[in-house]
């Protein structure tokens, strides 16, 4: 079976493949202080669970956007699984060609992300990944990786009106609010939050179509806020939460 990791900036997310198929996948919160043992140890809780062991992993690939981890995930790799992790980079070998400015500065998942989505469409693409930020990422009819748009992402915002207003209370903005009118504190920012950053990637969305005509790319959404915000922009016509983990499965299956 393989591992596949996804280290992001708020939350790490493992999946395992029995050849294909996505059998089980885990979020966890991200600790950039996280040794290996330590990492071990919550990969072990969450295989505990669901009878498995680390001997069944014949092979580990990540994807991460948090450079201070990838040390303590090699040291955990051959400590605990005897194996060698593959990491995602720009040097990575894929399907797709990446035409930017400077290769190196793209991110892992960003790589990922595109090889999974164009792999399934193989048609234009706009990709948003509503992670810590919300990144838009293109891929040209050609297979081409072409770049895209970065926008802080939900939990940031919400993080900043907690902290920077004296009054505005924390709230879960898992329910929407009843109307664009919040008639109380709590309903405003459900209000500010879920249909200003609909507006926010709506609005990008249209932009970047227009870069593209008169191709219509396909606009397909991912990541742990893509639910909560896909509704309010109705472009996004596809969600697939596990995206990225079955981007990963691919890339090790040409690079393996």
């Amino acid at each position: 079976m393989l591992l596949a990791v996804d280290v992001g900036n708020s939350h790490i997310v493992l999946g395992i493949f029995n050849r294909h198929e996505l059998v089980k996948n885990w979020r966890i919160q991200t600790d950039r202080n996280c040794t290996a043992d330590e990492l071990a140890q919550n990969i072990h809780s969450l295989f505990i669970m669901e009878k498995i062991s680390f001997s069944d992993i014949q092979a580990i690939i990540v994807a991460s956007v948090v450079p201070p981890l990838k040390s303590a995930w090699q040291s955990c790799a051959k400590k605990y699984f005897n194996l060698t992790p593959v990491f995602v980079s720009s040097a990575t070998a894929t399907d797709l060609e990446i035409n930017i400015d400077n290769r190196a500065e793209v991110g892992a998942d960003r790589i990922v992300n595109a090889v999974a989505a164009f792999a399934r469409h193989h048609q234009p693409l706009i990709i948003v990944d509503f992670g810590t930020a919300i990144t838009f990422d293109c891929v040209s009819k050609y297979g081409e990786y072409i770049g895209g748009a970065i926008a802080p992402g939900v939990a940031i915002s919400l993080a900043a009106l907690g902290r920077e207003t004296s009054k505005l209370p924390a709230i879960d903005i898992s329910s929407p609010p009843p109307n664009p009118i919040g008639t109380n504190t709590v309903d405003a920012i459900k209000s500010g939050i879920l249909l200003g950053y609909g507006g926010l990637v709506e609005g990008i969305i249209n932009q970047i179509k227009k870069q593209f005509a008169p191709d219509n790319p396909h606009v397909m959404a991912t990541g742990g806020m893509a639910g909560l915000i896909a509704p309010y922009s109705p472009s996004i016509k596809e969600i697939d939460s596990m995206l990225t983990l079955k981007g990963l499965q691919l890339l090790y299956e040409k690079n393996s």
